[in-house]
């Protein structure tokens, strides 16, 4: 026999145990695989087939394939299906071929592109299959809810049809690739080739309905909630609008509408909250009624497929005040029909809405239907007297918050305790030796760490451990000693003055009084010679003046009067006047006239003037002779750029003569001659690159239709 779960690709350790109808007799899993990729069992693996199915059990790896439904392929429709394919069959293979090559080039040619197609085929119908999930391999939970939204009937059938046309792809090319291999001519070839590709893409229309199908369905496996089924869970059932959304936005960050009317949560919806440090996680189910089973719509059987899969714990809600428009005793009898779900899970019964009715103004007979629902919650503790016992009923009310805490705290925390087989005591049994090993310890002082230390002298910051106490020397009184400092062979310690900072000072005084000594002296020196009585009076008094003069000036420099031009109206006591300078210079010994003319043109601010003035100040102040001419002034004062050869070597050029500099300048209009002559683009022309480079705007398709195909 073969098995046709093991390929011969695969190693023997990855082997899928098949279903099996009768004992001894396997039924083929994968009807699709052919004989050849197939091998015969060992011996071995054929008595494992022979085994009860407990033992399989015990034999296969209990590992849940956990799946994101978010990150399966788009599924492209029909049409688009086979434009993808063909578009890549023309991009990634040669297209040019002609009628002189060799019939075997011709035929590796056609060849190529029908293999080609086929495995692009293949891929992608192979990715579409591997993605979706396995209703068996997946968890119940999920394969429940699969069933319940989309009918796994459906749903294998439609991934059946793609299953069966890859294989029916893959048959296809293995055909033609044999006829093309006695192909005699190009035309027939190509022919051959024409009609691979349209079968294969006519079969690919024929599952246009399943493509669509399936992508309907991966679209809405994306918006479904992240549910995580071996996690910590919370669980809230109930009636519809007796509140379970409003509880799940108060004890989590979801935000779940909530209406006024029944059914507002039509799916399930999931949220996370923290308790003592770990994260649980809240599902919010839709409402279900009290009907048959057979009865109840896709929305309520997403409510019973999580409380029958899920391991959670199980919030109740019971609507004791009657707004939701279901009476108590409704409520009771859907308890007692799904109470079968709440089978070795905490249960805790919630009564809601005790802002409108208080649990203690319940009628008797509503209040002994509350302690019936009560009785069978409390057989979800493990033993009586526990101390969950006071938490399976419990009140609230979602619009004034109270009681919302109590629920979520006692939800969240219930200790499993086992039922005692026996009353027989079983303490605790300790060997001897450990018990002997604790009293050594305790017995031994405790030696005193570092961090002990630090604590006792001062903690952190103050205390600075000392590294010292490690040394191994003769003495340990030695460990403590200061470490001599050696420079050149020498200790350091040994040319050092302990009051080597006194005699500096002592140093910097002297040196100062010296200094002072020294410029008193020098003070009525000239040249090495000492002064007269008569010229030290007199040098003294030219000091006094001098710093007199520093301070006006100081002081003039902060005023107006620091303005170059001062003006008429500032000085009013006509200290600064011509006439005044004139006489100072006159006193000094100088020819004051220039001066005074000059002073006199910048007052009238006449440009001619000014600019014989200014002239005249560059050095022939005193020598302006009275008989030169207005010309010849007015040239000399002129300032004119002076123009230059172009062969004239300036500073700076790198030339070492104006012959080296008219040589460069020659060559340099001998090269761009003939680019000039011919009109070509300089380094110094604007440039405008190609608009549409042929690589880039260049291609095998043309334009227009591609149905022909």
């Amino acid at each position: 026999r073969y098995h046709p779960a093991i390929r011969t690709s695969e190693k023997p350790a990855l082997t899928l145990f098949p279903v099996r109808r009768h004992w001894g007799r396997p039924r083929r899993l994968h009807q699709h695989l052919p004989p050849e990729r197939t091998r015969p069992l060992p011996p071995a693996s054929r008595l494992l087939l022979l085994r009860p199915p407990h033992k399989f059990a015990e034999l296969c790896i209990n590992k849940m394939v956990q799946y994101n439904f978010k990150k399966i392929t788009v599924v492209p429709p029909g049409k688009d299906f086979i434009d993808i394919i063909l578009s890549r069959t023309q991009r990634q293979t040669p297209t040019v071929v002609h009628k002189g090559y060799a019939i075997n080039r011709i035929r590796q040619f056609y060849m190529r592109k029908v293999r080609y197609t086929q495995q692009n085929f293949y891929e992608k119908l192979s990715t579409i299959i591997d993605e979706f999930p396995r209703l068996d391999d997946i968890h119940p939970f999920y394969g429940d809810l699969l069933h319940v939204l989309y009918n796994k009937d459906h749903y294998k059938l439609a991934l059946g049809q793609i299953n069966t046309a890859r294989n029916i792809v893959a048959k296809i090319s293995k055909d033609y690739l044999r006829l093309l291999k006695y192909g005699d001519s190009l035309y027939r070839c190509k022919c051959l080739k024409v009609a691979a590709l349209g079968r294969m893409c006519t079969v690919i229309k024929r599952i246009t309905p399943s493509l669509a199908y399936l992508e309907q369905i991966r679209q809405h496996m994306a918006r479904l909630p992240s549910i995580d089924p071996n996690t910590r869970t919370v669980l809230i059932c109930g009636y519809p609008n007796v509140g379970k959304s409003s509880f799940m936005n108060k004890v989590t960050r979801a935000d779940v509408d909530v209406q006024p009317y029944a059914f507002t949560t039509k799916s399930l919806f999931v949220g996370h909250t923290d308790y003592k440090y770990l994260r649980y996680q809240v599902i919010d189910t839709p409402g279900i009624l009290d009907r048959p089973f057979e009865d109840r719509n896709i929305i309520e059987m997403c409510s019973i497929t999580a409380l029958a899969h899920l391991r959670a714990a199980v919030l109740f809600f019971l609507d004791i005040s009657g707004s939701c428009g279901y009476s108590i005793a409704q409520q009771a009898a859907l308890f007692h029909s799904i109470k079968s779900l709440f089978m070795n899970k905490p249960l805790v019964i919630v009564c809601n809405k005790t802002d409108l009715q208080p649990l203690e103004g319940l009628s008797e007979d509503d209040m002994k239907l509350v302690m019936e629902m009560k009785a069978e919650a409390m057989k979800t503790i493990a033993q009586p007297g526990d101390p969950n016992e006071e938490g399976v009923l419990l009140t609230m009310s979602t619009l004034t918050d109270d009681g919302v805490m109590a629920v979520k705290n006692c939800c969240m925390f219930h200790v499993a305790v086992p039922k005692p087989r026996d009353n027989k005591e079983r303490p605790v049994c300790i060997p001897p030796a450990i018990l002997e090993a604790r009293a050594n310890a305790a017995a031994k002082e405790k030696k005193k760490l570092e961090k002990d230390l630090e604590q006792e002298n001062g903690g952190a910051g103050v205390y600075s451990a000392s590294l010292k106490k490690h040394y191994m020397l003769a003495n340990d009184e030695w460990k403590e000693d200061i470490l001599p400092e050696i420079l050149d062979g020498h200790n350091v310690a040994d040319f050092l003055d302990p009051d080597i900072l006194e005699r500096c000072e002592e140093l910097e005084r002297e040196e100062g009084l010296r200094l002072e000594e020294e410029a008193t002296q020098e003070a009525f020196q000239i040249d090495g010679h000492e002064l007269t009585e008569e010229q030290k009076e007199i040098l003294g008094q030219i000091r006094r003046k001098k710093a007199l003069l520093i301070q006006e000036h100081r002081m003039k420099k902060r005023t107006a009067e620091s303005r170059p031009i001062v003006p008429r109206k500032f000085d009013k006591d006509r200290k600064f006047t011509t006439d005044r300078m004139g006489r100072q210079l006159t006193s000094m010994g100088y020819d004051a006239s220039a001066a005074v003319d000059r002073a006199r043109s910048k007052s009238r601010g006449r440009k001619r003037e000014r600019s014989l003035s200014r002239a005249a100040a560059d050095g022939e102040d005193m020598e302006i002779d009275g008989q030169q001419s207005n010309k010849k002034l007015r040239t000399r004062s002129r300032s004119r750029s002076k123009s230059r050869a172009p062969e004239e070597v300036l500073p700076g050029e790198g030339f070492k003569d104006s012959d080296q500099k008219k040589k460069a300048i020659k060559k340099a209009h001998s090269s761009t001659k003939n680019r000039n002559k011919d009109a070509r683009r300089g380094e110094a022309d604007r440039v405008i690159p190609t608009l549409k480079p042929k690589h880039l705007f260049s291609g095998k398709r043309s334009i227009g239709k591609t149905q022909r195909r």
